[in-house]
């Protein structure tokens, strides 16, 4: 009941203070801030969240909720430290990335093999393209461990995609996961999937800028 009752709490928070940090200006105190919050409250919710679902054997909500964990703990660090100054936390954090997605992409495959392809009631193909991400951002974590170095453009991007994807979960989870606590009159699948697709939309968008800025600023940012 205290887990649950956490997860929840911090659910609406993390989600309240991811449009805040999405909406407002990059690099500002209000995005700096909102951010932290964000990332607080996404650390708490994956962790119960995880922990909840493998007390009840909720195979993609382990997924879920330890990809969520990562991505928000690797954005966080893209953006405070150099990977030449936490190398082993780094790597610690890509082994579990590719464990996880070796994970969900296994019990995708088995579910759709043996179990009729769903995972507790869901698409087994959602494990297999949560693992796939888990596994693609491992690999990249990788790859910046073996550079020593990510700067510039990319290393917003890299911040960027980690927090707006890790909010697309969350979203996702809540407006789609839990349609059933919304009105009846709101309970349209389009409206409910309308905030998780704008999320996506936005990390398209800001990555097409950041990307496309070259050696020039798209955002003030500021590494403490």
């Amino acid at each position: 009941m205290i887990l649950m009752s956490t997860h929840i709490a911090a659910g609406a928070v993390a989600l309240a203070a991811g449009a805040l940090a999405l909406f407002s200006r990059k690099g500002a105190r209000l995005h700096r801030r909102s951010g932290m919050l964000f990332v607080a409250a996404m650390l708490l919710m994956a962790a119960t969240g995880a922990a909840i679902a493998a007390l009840h054997a909720q195979t993609l909500s382990v997924v879920a909720g330890a990809l969520t964990g990562y991505l928000v703990a690797t954005a966080l660090l893209t953006v405070r430290r150099r990977p030449d100054e936490t190398v082993w936390l780094h790597a610690a954090l890509a082994l579990a990335a590719l464990a996880t997605g070796a994970f969900g992409i296994h019990a995708g495959i088995d579910a759709i093999a043996h179990r009729g392809g769903t995972i507790d009631g869901n698409p087994a193909q959602v494990a297999i393209a949560f693992g796939g991400v888990a596994a693609f951002a491992g690999l990249l974590d990788l790859r910046m461990l073996l550079a020593r170095r990510l700067d510039g453009r990319h290393r917003i991007a890299r911040h960027l995609w980690r927090m707006c994807f890790a909010l697309f979960i969350a979203a996702a989870s809540f407006f789609l996961g839990q349609a059933q606590v919304f009105p009846p009159p709101l309970r349209q699948p389009l409206l409910l999937a309308a905030p998780v697709v704008l999320v996506l939309l936005l990390m398209l968008y800001w990555l097409a800028r950041v990307l496309a800025a070259g050696g020039r600023r798209p955002y003030r940012t500021r590494r403490t």
